[in-house]
């Protein structure tokens, strides 16, 4: 795509030959048709998005469900309450007692939703009003300034951003199918037959063994988030676990005093930091490899598994089917599930010669890198094409006022 102060791109010469010295404003309210209000409450739909079929907007997730269906054709869907969530659909829809609904024949309804896009802080803002659940004030929304263009090149700023939208998905999609290949190959390459040939492939032999046989397991000690400090010895929480960090990591998001460190269990260059306690039975034991020079600090509810196998080939068990199937078992609790370190020991591994172990990391890195690394990977490309998406929306978007 051609940068858009190119003189020679359609688009600016669309504006040159119809508006050269602007366009148009008109009040939101003077455009749009509003749909009847819906009578249907958040739990019908959630009821009837149990069979598949037609689509129905609520003031959550989008469901799907057979029935006759409220409205044919181009709608826009905003929620009546809470914050600006906006979305196009072109056919048949049903939408909830929560949501607005509306479209027009004065303007290009998909022109008017990628606009509409770039108004959301604004509409957040301005046309929510109230305490608690903020509801949307329509006579508010009604008075959002809408430029229109002539119709060829509204229909020219619908195209180009349709494709960035389109590449979007099909990032997304690849990413999706990537992610499934990395976790077949993930399981594949970690079996106890793939290892066995590979162990066997170079003279060595294959063990079957339990955690508590090649490690030992240390529970981490009083540390919370109100022990943080900007400098100091790295420390590791374990809600971070889920939600600061990956697989391994170099360094830590957070940091300790010295004294209070002095107090502390400590994680060493190659040690698991395992996350012992969840709301989830498939997030309770996520596990993440410590790579740092200096040792990190543990608090409860977290375990340390100390060992002298490649660091990463430990990890990468953690993520194994087989774990998952095990964690389930023994995950513990009514909210809060745990598992204890007493039934992590148990947990029986094949363990290949290093050679075998560090083969197999190097493998299960590059995929990791393609599904997951934000600088290198999938996700990179996505939030790039994203920050370019963005950028020419509001470049697109912007039109001086006749």
């Amino acid at each position: 795509m051609k940068p858009l102060n190119d003189n020679t791109h359609p688009l600016e010469s669309l504006l040159q030959q119809h508006c050269p010295n602007g366009v148009e404003f008109k009040e939101l309210g003077e455009l749009w048709e509003k749909a009847p209000k819906s009578k249907i409450g958040a739990n019908q739909a959630k009821n009837l998005s149990k069979n598949n079929g037609n689509i129905c907007f609520t003031s959550g997730d989008t469901h799907y469900f057979v029935d006759d269906y409220l409205v044919n054709g181009e709608y826009l869907f905003l929620n009546d309450g809470g914050t600006a969530d906006i979305k196009y659909h072109n056919g048949k829809a049903y939408y909830t007692d929560h949501i607005f609904a509306f479209t027009s024949q004065k303007i290009c309804l998909k022109f008017l939703y990628y606009f509409l896009k770039t108004q959301q802080d604004y509409i957040n803002k301005f046309c929510f009003q109230g305490t608690g659940l903020k509801n949307l004030q329509k006579n508010k929304l009604a008075q959002i300034p809408i430029p229109i263009p002539p119709i060829a090149i509204q229909q020219k700023i619908v195209e180009i951003l349709d494709a960035f939208t389109e590449l979007h998905a099909e990032l997304h999609a690849e990413l999706h199918a990537r992610r499934k290949q990395y976790e077949y190959y993930r399981n594949k390459l970690l079996s106890f037959e793939e290892l066995e040939k590979r162990a066997n492939a170079i003279g060595g032999g294959l063990k079957l063994v339990t955690l508590g046989e090649i490690g030992t397991f240390t529970r981490g000690n009083g540390l919370t988030k109100a022990d943080f400090v900007e400098v100091g010895v790295p420390c590791i929480h374990y809600g971070q676990i889920h939600t600061h960090y990956h697989n391994y990591t170099h360094s830590t998001t957070s940091f300790v005093s010295a004294e209070k460190a002095k107090k502390l269990k400590k994680a060493k260059y190659g040690d698991l930091v395992i996350a012992g306690v969840s709301e989830d039975k498939d997030c309770v034991c996520k596990a993440v490899v410590y790579l740092g020079k200096q040792e990190a600090c543990v608090g409860g509810d977290t375990f340390i598994f100390s060992h002298s196998q490649n660091p990463k080939f430990i990890g990468y068990m953690f993520q194994t089917e087989n774990f998952n199937t095990f964690k389930h078992k023994y995950a513990q609790g009514a909210k809060v599930l745990r598992v204890h370190n007493k039934q992590l020991e148990k947990f029986q591994i094949p363990l290949p010669p290093l050679k075998v172990q560090n083969d197999i990391v190097e493998i299960l890195d590059k995929f990791d890198t393609l599904t997951n690394d934000l600088t290198n990977g999938i996700p990179a490309e996505i939030e790039a094409r994203q920050k370019q998406y963005e950028y020419y929306r509001e470049r697109l978007l912007s039109f001086k006022k006749a």
